[in-house]
């Protein structure tokens, strides 16, 4: 029996707790130390947001949850800090809300290419913290460019929808689990465990599977 574990995560480009469950988990499976093989499934928190939407993060949320700006501003400054907690530094003044479907299919060519983890980590970045556009194909090719992927193949595959699919598989598939949120995570194929739980929270159920292998073989 393989001794590494698999993690299924499903999650939002433009999800700001993915990037803090990314974080919570990493600390997690680090504080675990075994092996453990990530593999990312997309999830379209806002499928009907269009590519260039005309307005702010907070003029969004505040619209499609129909609360007060306020409300919004107080919301996405305690996320603010949740993240900052674990060294991310959000600028929400500078993201530019857009529709994520392109970013899910260039994370299905990054994984086909042997770069997917690098591609999630980029992309996340770019969204939250540097206030880069993750809706565009030329913008998309540009920063699969960075983690190594041919710029040109890019832009071909998003422009021909080769991943659309695969997008779609995994929506399905979400939804067969019953996932109506993200970060998600299934751990060895069994668990499934909702939301950017603390580290430790990770590192037990990693340590349960192991255990529970274990005594499969003794």
């Amino acid at each position: 029996m393989s001794e590494t574990i698999k993690v299924d995560i499903w999650s939002d480009v433009q999800c700001p707790w993915c990037y803090i469950g990314k974080r919570k988990f990493e600390a997690g499976a680090a504080a675990f130390g075994g092996d453990v093989e990530v593999e990312y499934h997309s999830f379209e928190l806002s499928p009907d947001t269009p590519v260039d939407f005309d307005g702010t993060p907070v003029d969004y949320l505040s619209k499609r949850k129909g609360l007060p700006v306020a409300q919004v501003e107080k919301m996405l400054g305690h996320v603010t800090g949740v993240a900052a907690s674990v060294g991310l530094q959000y600028d929400f003044d500078s993201v530019h809300q857009t529709n994520t479907i392109k970013a899910h299919e260039l994370l299905h060519y990054a994984k086909a290419h042997g770069r997917q983890l690098e591609m999630k980590e980029r992309l996340l970045k770019a969204y939250f913290v540097e206030g880069a556009h993750v809706g565009r194909i030329e913008d998309l090719a540009d920063l699969a460019a960075e983690v190594g992927l041919d710029r040109a193949d890019t832009v071909r595959a998003l422009t021909e929808n080769e991943f659309l699919a695969d997008v779609k598989a995994d929506v399905a598939l979400a939804n067969e689990y019953g996932i109506q949120g993200v970060p998600f995570f299934v751990i060895d194929g069994k668990y499934g465990v909702s939301g950017a739980q603390d580290a430790a929270a990770f590192t037990q159920i990693l340590e349960q599977v192991k255990a529970e292998r274990d005594e499969e073989v003794a």
